[in-house]
């Protein structure tokens, strides 16, 4: 009986209890499936990569918003006019992208501004200009492979095929098996004729016929531009040192005023000689000594004259 009596009082305090918790209001509350809200410096690092994401696809346009769209809700952040300079860059406008290139040359962007600047001196043409701010770019961040591999093709457009072999090299041995470094270190050797270097690299990076296609066609268009270059700068330094003829029409009016001159002098010699022979015959004084003696002689008296 007294175990009976225990599970009785068992029972009721359950109950009890279940009565209790039935009307005992719930505090907790279900868990959750949503993230949590990001902190705000955490939202505009993700919009900043946001926004170098598009660019890497390509979307220049677009990026261009966004950078808009950040600036109102987050500010100017040197990180942002990075990206929007490089956008200005890729849309063909230059001029502003150089303007912001030049304010970031003194922060932290300072080596990705340098590499901005080189690309587009390049893209204009200007040699030293591009291997300048190329190399100043390598210097702030030597080991950025893309930066070596811009400032060894940089030399190849110019010519310095020697000089490129350094930075090409770096940038493939910091990430061997890298397509582009492989590429770009091809196009030096068959630039020099080493094909057979050219090849072997082709071979260890595997790389695919259009890759090795692009290759030959780039080696293709630097050796014309620098044939190119090449025939303006000797045509230039064949004018600056021989002087162009003379047009025939001046050359004819120059010997025609000579030949004129030569024969009014002529004609004037001619016709005083004249004038001064009738002149020196009035003038005994002005002829001759033997002359003056023959006429005194005979302007003497004879002794036989009365």
């Amino acid at each position: 009986m007294p175990a009976l009596r225990n599970a009785c009082l068992l029972i009721a305090l359950v109950a009890v209890a279940g009565g209790c918790s039935s009307t005992t209001p719930k505090y907790l509350r279900a868990p959750s499936l949503a993230a949590p809200e990001p902190a705000p410096q955490d939202s505009r690092n993700a919009y900043l990569e946001l926004i170098e994401r598009m660019q890497q696809q390509g979307a220049w346009y677009a990026s261009l918003a966004h950078v808009d769209a950040f600036r109102q809700r987050y500010g100017d952040p040197p990180a942002l006019r990075l990206l929007q300079a490089d956008a200005l860059r890729e849309t063909g406008q230059a001029d502003a992208a150089i303007a912001l290139y030049r304010e970031l040359s003194s922060g932290p962007q300072a080596a990705a501004a340098a590499h901005g600047l080189g690309l587009i001196a390049a893209r204009r043409d200007d040699d030293a200009g591009s291997e300048q701010a190329l190399a100043q770019a390598t210097q702030l961040q030597p080991l950025n492979t893309s930066y070596l591999g811009d400032l060894g093709y940089a030399r190849l457009r110019a010519g310095r095929f020697e000089q490129a072999r350094e930075p090409l090299a770096k940038a493939l041995e910091l990430s061997p098996g890298n397509a582009k470094a492989t590429a770009n270190l091809a196009l030096w050797a068959v630039l020099r004729g080493d094909t057979a270097t050219a090849e072997r690299l082709a071979q260890q990076a595997n790389l695919n016929e259009e890759t090795r296609n692009s290759i030959q066609q780039q080696a293709a268009q630097i050796r014309a531009r620098l044939q190119q270059r090449h025939a303006a700068a000797a045509a230039s330094a064949a004018a600056t040192v021989t002087p162009p003829p003379a047009p025939a029409t001046a050359t004819a009016t120059a010997t025609a005023t000579a030949t004129a001159s030569s024969n009014t002098t002529g004609s004037t010699r001619l016709a005083a000689e004249p004038r001064r022979d009738a002149r020196d015959a009035r003038d005994p004084q002005r002829l001759p000594p033997s002359m003056l003696e023959r006429f005194s002689a005979s302007d003497r008296p004879n002794g036989n004259t009365p």
